[in-house]
């Protein structure tokens, strides 16, 4: 076994020499991305350093794809196939202040790859360079998808309206997140729902302010909205089917300028995330019936505004047990593939799984023995980069199973 993996305690055999070789290269674009993030739609030095790999290699490849993003094709040799399968990665950086004393530390204050989207694409990158050299051995078309604004606005839905599932039409899509709630080792695959559906709130609350001995002049804010959160709760708990998962979170909650003012507004906003794709369209009219109905029984009168952000991942039954199947091949640990991975993140992956069958899985990616397990979006965020050839491996494998 190649020894590019320092105390690493996982079994690494399953991964061919060629791809443990890349492992330094992979590393190396991992830290140039992270040292340098970028916010949604702003990608431009990652997109810069995907383009001029692309271009070194000769691989085909189009750029600024809803801004930022890129499309590689490439094809394969082996005769007997016509399929495409689209392998996607997301390239945008979070809004956090890194709090990491590592040599390749965020150089951009403010900004930070703290989701693993730097990982992503050094993964990507790494399988279109092997695909490249090794396109003698599949069939078919792959297209490497590198998509901006992940974590919001959204780039997945403006790159399918530019036709990057199209020109060749794409019959199937793959994609990973590196994930630091399973342990380097692991794989997180399931069928159906993966993630869950996002959708956001924000509403003002308008009472009439006066002072805090004479309440009987006014309509509380602070309390129609204290109530508002309370009743919020009772959605989940008696408008929801016990079978089903479902969360409502009143994220924020602001209101008032001094103790003895009874404030004249509040503010509150929120997000609902649920798996039922048959749940779209009934929690915004549950949460304005909410509120409509304690502002009316108080006086007050309110302000939402309330929005669909992205729709759950439903992974295609068999595009999940192809990388099940493929996993198996790779991961070689006690507790290897972890079926019952459900989250109530959201993942824009989603618009992706619309379109064509696929599936979107974890990458156990943390490590405890190396102060390598902060959460997801923590600004001591970090994961243990021999994940990084296990992507590619299963990427690979992917691709020579779905083509040929």
């Amino acid at each position: 076994m190649v020894s590019t993996f320092p105390n690493s305690s996982v079994d690494l055999s399953r991964i061919r020499l060629s791809i443990r070789t890349l492992q330094p290269q992979l590393v190396e674009w991992r830290r140039r991305l992270h040292q340098k993030p970028e916010l949604g739609f702003q990608e431009k030095l990652t997109a810069e350093l995907i383009t001029r790999q692309l271009q070194a290699w000769g691989i085909e490849h189009q750029t600024g794809i809803a801004e930022t993003g890129i499309v590689a094709i490439i094809k394969g040799e082996k005769p007997g196939s016509d399929k495409v399968l689209a392998i996607r990665a997301d390239m945008d950086a979070l809004p956090i202040q890194e709090l990491n004393e590592v040599p390749y530390k965020s150089q951009h204050d403010g900004v930070m790859h703290a989701c693993g989207h730097d990982g992503h694409t050094a993964i990507a990158l790494g399988t279109a360079y092997y695909l490249h050299q090794h396109r003698h051995d599949f069939g078919g078309t792959v297209k490497m998808i590198f998509q901006p604004a992940e974590e919001g606005p959204g780039g997945a839905k403006p790159m399918i309206t530019a036709g990057v599932l199209k020109n060749p039409d794409v019959d199937a899509i793959i994609g990973l997140h590196l994930w630091n709630n399973l342990p380097l080792g692991t794989v997180g695959v399931r069928a159906g729902a993966l993630m869950a559906s996002v959708e956001c709130f924000k509403c003002t609350i308008f009472g009439k302010g006066g002072h805090g001995a004479m309440p009987h002049q006014t309509v509380d804010s602070i309390v129609v909205a204290a109530q508002v959160v309370n009743a919020l709760q009772t959605i989940v708990a008696r408008n929801v089917n016990p079978i089903d998962s479902a969360v409502v979170t009143v994220g924020e909650l602001h209101a008032g300028t001094k103790l003895n003012v009874i404030a004249d507004t509040a503010r509150l906003s929120g997000t609902i995330r649920y798996f039922n794709p048959d749940f779209q369209g009934f929690f915004n009219q549950r949460v304005e019936q909410i509120i409509a109905g304690v502002c009316q029984s108080h006086g007050a009168n309110y302000d939402l505004n309330y929005w669909s952000l992205y729709p759950p991942v439903i992974n295609d039954a068999g595009m999940a047990e192809l990388v099940k199947s493929v996993a198996e091949e790779v991961i070689e640990t006690p507790i290897g593939i972890v079926p019952e991975c459900q989250t109530m993140g959201g993942e824009d992956m989603s618009f992706f799984l619309q379109e064509v069958p696929g599936c979107y899985f974890f990458l156990g990616s943390a490590n405890p023995a190396k102060d390598l397990a902060y959460p997801h979006h923590h600004p001591r965020f970090d994961f243990d980069e021999t994940a990084l050839a296990m992507g590619v491996e299963i990427f690979v494998r992917c691709v020579e199973k779905f083509l040929n």
